[in-house]
């Protein structure tokens, strides 16, 4: 991500420290991870720390520090789901993706997590893929899911 672009959305909350989340967020959503030039770009125009900034993001599981996937597999593992064999569909997950959960293959395709729940047990097991949740997952329905995310 490139200085103007994180200008760009620092001048978007008129440069205020009070909108820091609210900038990192931006910054995550664009580029899918937090890259270091860009938090110290965020910290010189915020006037705000660079160890207060690593520490917000390093606090909340919506940032990371690292390259994570364009698309973002959550296998939710909340009782409902797992009782109706999410663990089989996170197997099957990681056999096609070759990753585990807290990780990202190396085209920066995918990136896996679990989750305790995504709020639609009545759906379980379910996986989320970029926001989008699929119910009623079976391992045998991964394949399928996941070839509409190429």
């Amino acid at each position: 991500m490139d200085r103007d672009r994180v200008d760009q959305i620092i001048d978007r909350y008129q440069a205020e420290a009070s909108a820091l989340i609210q900038v990192l967020l931006e910054i995550q959503s664009e580029n899918h991870w937090l890259p270091k030039e860009a938090l110290e770009r965020v910290g010189e125009r915020l006037q705000v720390p660079l160890t207060r900034i690593q520490h917000i993001a390093t606090f909340y599981k919506a940032f990371s520090l690292v390259p994570k996937g364009r698309h973002e597999i959550h296998v939710c593992m909340g009782t409902a789901c797992h009782v109706r064999g999410a663990p089989r569909v996170l197997d099957s997950v990681q056999d096609l993706t070759g990753i585990k959960p807290g990780e990202t293959d190396g085209e920066l395709k995918f990136s896996l997590e679990t989750v305790n729940c995504l709020g639609c047990c009545a759906l379980g097991p379910v996986m989320e893929i970029d926001g989008k949740p699929h119910g009623k997952m079976v391992p045998a329905r991964t394949a399928d899911v996941l070839k509409n995310y190429e």
